[in-house]
């Protein structure tokens, strides 16, 4: 079973910066794939950013210039640098991994979510 847990989420003023991380342990082999995605209310859940075990990367096109992802393999976890945040960035975002247990299995693990907030 593999865990993850966030943090760095909270109020920020509109143009303000916030850095979430998030951290994943158990019984992990590989971490192949680890990704943000945020949830407004009302909407779907969205994938924000991911980044490949290599470092490549891919952004949603509202926060491509703004938002930029970074992940340790060695410590099996991820950042989200999030700069000139807007109102529409308000959300919960959640960390996402998939990888490979010490078993051999597959697995795809989901963080419990992180307010972020963006008013004056």
């Amino acid at each position: 079973q593999v865990q993850l847990v966030e943090s760095g989420g909270g109020l920020v003023q509109p143009g303000g910066s916030l850095r979430l991380s998030c951290a994943a342990s158990g019984s992990i082999f590989r971490i192949y794939a680890m990704a943000w995605y945020r949830q407004a209310p009302g909407k779907e859940r969205e994938l924000v950013a991911a980044i490949s075990r290599g470092g490549s990367t891919n952004y949603a096109d509202s926060v491509k210039g703004r938002f930029t992802i970074s992940r340790s393999n060695a410590k099996n976890t991820v950042s989200l640098q999030m700069n000139s945040l807007k109102p529409e960035d308000t959300a919960v975002y959640y960390c996402n991994t998939r990888g490979a247990t010490m078993k051999g299995a597959d697995f795809a693990s989901w963080g419990q979510g992180t307010q972020v907030t963006v008013s004056s």
